[in-house]
């Protein structure tokens, strides 16, 4: 059996000669060492920085931690640059050259107006249908019917379950809901029943009022009497716009900042017949149906103003000077004279004045 060498020898030998010849000049070679030492003899010297990183596998992605870039010249000046080298400049950077022009988006939400507006016939919501009166506006509400026939087919292209008779009574639910938020004064949630042309409309006026609104009952259903579309810009941006008869028994009260009443009463219900107008942007796909503007005739008496109190103020109304006459005018002067010699005697002292000699 081969004998192992000592330790103390092999940290002597290591010292002195380098591990090649150590393993050379042992008898038996390296197998006659402990493991240990076996380990420590084969280490060699790495010719590397020591900072490298153990697993090389990712060398690729390390590197493309760092970007180089080219720095500005912030020195340069670009009057000094010619137009040809700003151009391969640009060119290189993709950038585009800038417009003379400035250009801004904008989004058309809503129509400015009503385009053929419905008329309403004179005496709607008085007159029977088996007085000839009435059924003459039965007449020419049929003969306008075509247009609206052709609009509510063009509404049913973007919108394939829209219904006339259907659509009265979800008309009704947004009319409710914009006129109660508008009651409440929430400036916000009523932007989802009210389109942008109608919400300055309502709003006007509100603030530093109390307003109290209710909606009691339908007295008829209401329908649909007007469609429309129309096409802004281009075709295929189109708008709809569809008109419904309401007539209704409502409740309105409006209070000033102080408390008294200005208009309607909280007791006393009216029959309110209205005609409005509702929009939707059908090219859309997120659109719609809001309230856009109410209908009023031409022969529709005005509305009274508010009974508005105010502070009456008395104004004192000064008497304007009299003329005098000419003898009137003398007399005056004659007056005005004799008062300061009165004013003199009585403004000298007592012992200045001449005493009363005695005779004897």
């Amino acid at each position: 059996m081969e004998k192992l060498a000592s330790a103390k020898t092999c940290f002597k030998l290591l010292q002195v000669m380098p591990a090649v010849q150590l393993a050379a000049s042992l008898p038996g070679g390296l197998g006659v060492l402990a493991p240990p030492l076996q380990n420590m003899i084969q280490m060699q010297q790495v010719r590397h920085r020591q900072t490298k990183h153990w697993k090389p596998e990712f060398k690729r992605l390390r590197k493309l931690k760092f970007v180089k870039m080219d720095l500005p010249n912030l020195r340069e000046k670009q009057e000094d640059i010619s137009k040809e080298e700003m151009r391969s400049r640009m060119k290189e950077r993709g950038v585009l050259p800038p417009r003379p022009w400035m250009e801004r988006p904008f989004h058309i939400s809503c129509t400015g107006g009503i385009f053929e507006a419905y008329v309403p016939p004179e005496g709607d919501g008085k007159k029977s249908i088996i007085s000839t009166s009435g059924a003459k506006q039965k007449l020419e509400f049929l003969e306008k019917k075509s247009k609206s026939l052709m609009a509510v087919r063009k509404i049913r292209s973007y919108e394939e379950s829209f219904s006339t008779d259907e659509f009265g009574s979800e008309a009704q639910d947004i009319y409710i809901q914009a006129h109660t938020h508008m009651a409440a004064k929430e400036k916000y949630k009523i932007r989802e029943f009210v389109s942008e042309r109608c919400y300055p409309e309502m709003m006007h006026n509100v603030k530093d009022k109390t307003i109290r609104w209710k909606f009691l009952q339908s007295l008829e259903p209401p329908r649909v009497v007007h469609a429309r579309v129309t096409e802004v810009i281009t075709k295929e941006n189109q708008f709809a716009q569809v008109t419904v008869r309401f007539h209704s028994q409502q409740m309105l009260a409006i209070y000033d900042r102080f408390g008294r009443l200005m208009h309607g009463s909280e007791i006393l219900t009216k029959d309110v017949l209205e005609y409005v107008v509702f929009e939707k942007h059908i090219s859309n796909e997120y659109g719609k149906w809001r309230l856009h503007d109410k209908i009023i005739p031409d022969w529709l008496p005005a509305k009274q103003p508010a009974p508005i109190t105010y502070r009456l103020i008395e104004d004192v109304e000064e008497e304007p000077p009299k003329e005098l006459e000419a003898g009137e005018e003398a007399k005056q002067l004659e007056s005005s004279s004799e008062q300061p010699k009165e004013q003199l005697q009585l403004a000298t002292p007592v012992e200045s004045r001449a005493k009363p000699s005695l005779s004897i």
